[in-house]
């Protein structure tokens, strides 16, 4: 069966949904949750309902990663797999880190699970980028793009871009992490440390095609 959606999968969705429920229970109806802050005061604020967003988040993932697993072929499922699984795992854990730290947030914890978690990301993304950085050309191994990539140079230039740019979303989040910018800036940080590099790696590829 092509299915990248595993029970496992569908657990962290079921978590969510129990961190929602109580949230939703526990938090009173007119609490905001600082989103930013500038300098003492916050100027940035979330209605408690903004917890609904994190199982959305969730659903629109699995419904996309089981459209991804029907679509490809077995031989691309085959060589994919080890990939888009993790991948998925990744992104299901990571919306689930963050509604942890708006649900201890909201009921008065002293712990910034939210910050924890952009140092915990920080920290996964500097060894991706580390590893694709240094990857040697593999057929199996590395970015997957929609299109081949003809040459071991152009191979090397694109992953390297990618690590360099992960590199730097790294960096990025540790900073804002450290300075404790507020939850918005740094789930906002979060999406695009993940979407951002293999965007830059995408257009890498594009343009090594053009020459």
């Amino acid at each position: 069966m092509q299915i990248l959606v595993t029970r496992f999968h569908l657990l962290l969705l079921t978590v969510t949904l129990a961190l929602t429920g109580v949230g939703l229970f526990r938090i009173p109806a007119d609490f905001l949750f600082p989103a930013h802050w500038a300098g003492s005061a916050a100027d940035w604020l979330w209605p408690r309902n903004a917890m609904l967003v994190a199982p959305i988040i969730q659903a629109v993932l699995l419904v996309a990663f089981f459209a991804l697993g029907k679509s490809l072929t077995k031989n691309h499922y085959a060589k994919t797999q080890h990939i888009f699984d993790p991948m998925l795992t990744f992104l299901m854990l990571l919306v689930a880190a963050c509604q942890l730290g708006m649900l201890l947030t909201g009921i008065g914890s002293d712990l910034d699970f939210i910050r924890v978690t952009g140092f915990g990301l920080g920290g996964a993304l500097l060894l991706v980028a580390v590893v694709l950085f240094e990857a040697e050309r593999h057929t199996y191994a590395g970015l997957r793009m929609p299109w081949p990539i003809r040459t071991d140079n152009a191979w090397r230039l694109v992953h390297r871009v990618a690590g360099i740019a992960f590199g730097l979303a790294a960096i990025g989040l540790a900073m804002l992490a450290w300075l404790d910018a507020g939850a918005g800036m740094l789930v906002l940080a979060y999406a695009a440390a993940v979407l951002i590099p293999p965007v830059l790696a995408g257009l890498a590829t594009l343009a090594t095609r053009r020459h």
